[in-house]
């Protein structure tokens, strides 16, 4: 199966089912999350929220696409971390995924909601570091540039969230005459009908998004561990033929040709050299084929390294203002390169379904931690239907937007910052529960080293096992 020796087909399978085990923590761990208001206002009954909830988490990861998982993979540039050694890619991605379960499990325990994005994001950027530490290394162990979108992208979703939700309960408290929507929810009477159709319309939506944007990270944690493991199965679209991308090669390189040499600053002459010798390996595995069963299959992975090079070399040159092309010369090429990309960024079915399910799974476990620290413990008031309703929409708002944009998303600290800014919306800071935000400010800021420290020491601990 798949020509591999038992015990690499083991450790691949394991790989697998712990992958799927950080989708299923993140399930019960970030999920709660999206039930935690209909559950806390009695709008629907626990076993009711929580299927409800895993129902639109399946849904969304397969209405996501797959920005974002290419968003994961290229963190860590698999294409300078692969070698022959098929056991040292099973050490890279066996100690991020421990990393990242350990650190989810541990403040699921203890009830605080810390983000499993950063927790996963840490462990990979940890590998890179690690990897970097190696003798004889060669290549970049992590992308740095993706690395600090990334980064900006998760510290700016929580501010966002905390001041919208100010702004949006400033405004309901103007334009809603209705004094039941601000009320502290009865313990055991659910709210009038139209609050309860509020709140399950916002859980819906946390829910479908949270799905889009977290379920892709899973997306792409397999899809890092098929290419780390397997790179010569998964470095290329199974479904397309390689040979179908020559016409677009062609167009890349004519555009690429009309740029001045003479002109470049000596990292873009660099840059453009390495574009030209890129497409110039393209152009020798593709010489005289005519039938894709003529291409090997170790040239996949070959293929999938120098449109990756390809593709951020020219980046880097059309970006410049010393490169002068045509708006028609650049929409060529954006469109060539992008034809070309599709070949690397993909994802199986069968990853999308199997990340689906673990994700629904895990929606429907161990949500009761985190509901109370939301409805009871982020502020020192009891949560009212107000300040769930506009924290969910708020915190579904940001989310759906950083899925558009290809950019991840905590569900954890966007939702608890908007609750947080809700408080602060009914009575000032000095609603805010100091202890938890404390304890919640300080995983945030933990979870990054933390889970950096303790994956790059698995590798270097793997690597000298394996």
């Amino acid at each position: 199966m798949l020509g591999l020796e038992p015990q690499v087909l083991l450790l691949l399978l394991v790989c697998l089912i712990a992958a799927c085990a950080f989708e299923f923590v993140n399930g019960f761990h970030d999920t709660a999350n999206a039930v935690a208001t209909v559950i806390y206002t009695n709008t629907l009954r626990p076993w009711v929220a929580v299927i409800w909830s895993a129902f639109w988490n399946f849904i969304g990861v397969f209405g996501g696409g797959i920005g974002v998982a290419m968003g994961i993979v290229y963190l860590l540039p698999v294409e300078s971390l692969v070698d022959q050694n098929i056991y040292h890619g099973i050490a890279m991605v066996g100690s991020l995924i421990l990393a990242a379960i350990i650190w989810n499990v541990g403040t699921w325990y203890y009830g605080i909601p810390a983000s499993s994005s950063h927790a996963l994001i840490g462990s990979i950027l940890g590998v890179g570091i690690a990897f970097s530490l190696l003798p004889d290394t060669n290549g970049a162990a992590v992308n740095w540039s993706k690395a600090s979108e990334t980064g900006i992208a998760l510290l700016v979703g929580p501010l966002f969230g905390f001041t919208l939700t100010i702004i949006l309960m400033f405004v309901l408290k103007r334009f809603v005459k209705s004094k039941a929507i601000f009320k502290e929810p009865h313990k055991r009477k659910p709210p009038p009908l139209w609050i309860r159709l509020i709140l399950i319309a916002t859980c819906t939506l946390v829910s479908f998004f949270h799905g889009s944007n977290d379920g892709q990270k899973g997306v792409g944690l397999i899809m890092l561990i098929l290419i780390g493991i397997l790179p010569f199965k998964f470095a290329l679209d199974a479904s397309k033929n390689p040979l179908d991308m020559r016409a677009s090669l062609a167009k890349v390189e004519q555009v690429m040709s009309r740029v001045n040499a003479a002109e470049l600053a000596p990292d873009e002459q660099k840059a453009l050299q390495e574009v030209n010798q890129q497409t110039a390996t393209l152009d020798r595995i593709f010489a005289g084929k005519t039938d894709v069963k003529q291409l090997p299959e170790s040239d996949r992975f070959q293929i999938r390294k120098a449109i990756l090079l390809t593709y951020s070399r020219a980046k880097k040159l059309t970006g410049s203002e010393r490169v002068s092309l045509s708006p028609q010369d650049r929409k060529t090429y954006d469109a060539a390169i992008e034809d070309m990309r599709g070949f690397t960024d993909y994802a199986p079915k069968w990853v999308i379904l199997i990340v689906s399910l673990s994700l629904g799974i895990g929606t429907m476990v161990g949500w009761k931690r985190i509901v109370v620290t939301i409805g009871e413990r982020i502020g020192k008031e009891h949560l009212t239907y107000a300040q769930g309703a506009s924290s969910e929409l708020v915190a579904a708002t940001m989310i759906g937007l950083s899925t558009q944009l290809h950019l991840p998303s905590s569900t954890t600290h966007v939702l608890s910052s908007a609750i947080a800014g809700s408080m602060v919306a009914n009575r000032g800071i000095k609603n805010l529960n100091p202890q938890m935000v404390r304890n919640i400010a300080l995983a945030w800021v933990l979870t990054l080293p933390v889970t950096m420290v303790l994956s790059g020491v698995l590798f270097l601990l793997f690597r000298a096992l394996l």
